[in-house]
């Protein structure tokens, strides 16, 4: 065998799945047709979510599901023609999202998101990445003074249950935290536990960097097949064939193309989204700031000041619509420091998700020697390093730090 175990997808899950392994001792292979962190893991409002501790449902009420259905909103977008091929997953979802299943996945959930922070941390003073990080934060920031009381009474509740740290800050405290924001917010909630990254893209490549000098080896291939061998694996590429006795696949929203072909029905959709950098004007953003209301978050990065949109419903390759940027930049402008576009064209990449919420983690109930590790949803850059080390100690025979059952792959069998 070429490999002890061949790692396919070098985002940030796949990344940190490779340096946990290869941290105990065995040979490990990442492998990915592009380099380390220039997909999903690049383009994303670059925050480690340690206060997401209830993951994003379907909505339920009948006023935010007639908005949606309109499709003019900015944090919700659709391509028509995609609904028919989605509509079996959104039911799923939407059934998900009832209160008490989604109550059940945050329960699910809670482990992972808890220890994210501690697992992150290791990393960045490990590959020496500290200068991509602030802990400052993430201001969800309300346009309407109804939806900032409901939703900070909500916060508290939520900060109380999970020993989370927040402030709740009135406009004037607002604008006095982030004098380059204009006047339209009636107060925010500043979430203090997550910590925000410069460039998030880096920082995934920063982790690949340590992989590869802990004796890991980085292949920039693309897995055309993957087929069992004997004991092992083949993976075939256009540069050869390569064999290992394990794989983990771990290729986000192109993991289909690998496990559909060995036969597993797993139901994994794409939620999209778009970003664009900014001239900052003034003295820009000191913080994140999420637009609750008007469906984006607008965050300080090492290229200029990101606005990233919410989620685009449409199959994973179809042609970007841009509709959804423009009208989040036409929200943005007046209220946020923005100035000339940096881009050439708009960032488009596609998020990994599942019905139910919770990854696809642990082993592939068919196949011996293959592990899923993929449908992160909202949360691939949060999850990296705690997912990676779970997969590890499932897959090395140790004990885990909580119980893998819940993201098992076999539940969708």
């Amino acid at each position: 065998m070429d490999f002890d175990i061949i790692v396919l997808g070098a985002g940030m899950i796949g990344v940190s799945s490779a340096i946990a392994l290869q941290q105990r001792g065995l040979r490990v292979a990442l492998l990915d047709r592009r380099a380390p962190g220039e997909e999903t893991s690049h383009g994303n409002a670059g925050l480690l979510e340690r206060a997401a501790v209830v993951p994003y449902g379907f909505p339920r009420n009948i006023a935010s599901v007639l908005r949606i259905g309109r499709n003019r909103s900015a944090d919700v977008r659709y391509q028509p023609s995609s609904l028919l091929q989605s509509a079996p997953w959104l039911w799923r979802y939407f059934r998900a999202s009832a209160p008490h299943r989604l109550a059940a996945a945050a329960h699910d959930m809670l482990p992972l998101i808890s220890r994210s922070l501690d697992e992150h941390d290791t990393l960045i003073a490990a590959a020496n990445m500290r200068g991509l990080c602030s802990d400052d934060g993430l201001y969800e920031a309300y346009r309407t003074e109804a939806g900032f009381a409901a939703e900070a009474a909500n916060a508290r509740r939520i900060a109380a249950e999970h020993g989370l740290q927040l402030q709740i800050l009135d406009a004037a405290q607002l604008r006095a935290a982030e004098p380059g924001l204009g006047e339209g917010f009636a107060g925010a909630v500043h979430w203090r536990d997550p910590q925000r990254i410069s460039d998030p893209g880096a920082l995934t490549r920063g982790y690949a960097a340590y992989f590869e000098s802990l004796g890991g080896v980085l292949l920039q291939q693309e897995a055309t097949s993957l087929v069992p061998d004997g004991s092992g694996w083949q993976i075939g590429t256009k540069q050869g064939t390569l064999r290992a006795a394990q794989v983990v696949v771990a290729m986000g929203p192109w993991s289909d193309d690998i496990f559909q072909p060995l036969g597993y029905r797993i139901p994994l959709q794409t939620k999209r989204g778009y970003h664009m950098h900014y001239q900052p004007l003034g003295p820009g953003l000191n913080y994140t700031v999420a637009d609750v209301e008007g469906g984006f978050v607008v965050a300080p990065m090492q290229r200029g000041l990101r606005i990233a949109t919410g989620v685009e419903l449409a199959r994973r390759d179809a042609a970007p619509n841009y509709a959804q940027l423009e009208q989040a930049e036409a929200l943005a402008r007046g209220l946020f420091p923005l100035g000339e576009r940096l881009d050439a064209t708009p960032w488009l990449g596609s998020r990994p998700c599942l019905p139910d919420m919770r990854p696809a983690l642990g082993a592939a109930p068919r196949h011996k020697g293959l592990w899923f590790n993929f449908g992160h949803a909202h949360h691939g850059l949060t999850l990296g390093p705690v997912c990676g080390q779970l997969l590890a100690q499932v897959i090395c025979g140790e004990t885990p730090f909580t119980d893998p059952a819940p993201y098992a792959p076999a539940r969708f069998l």
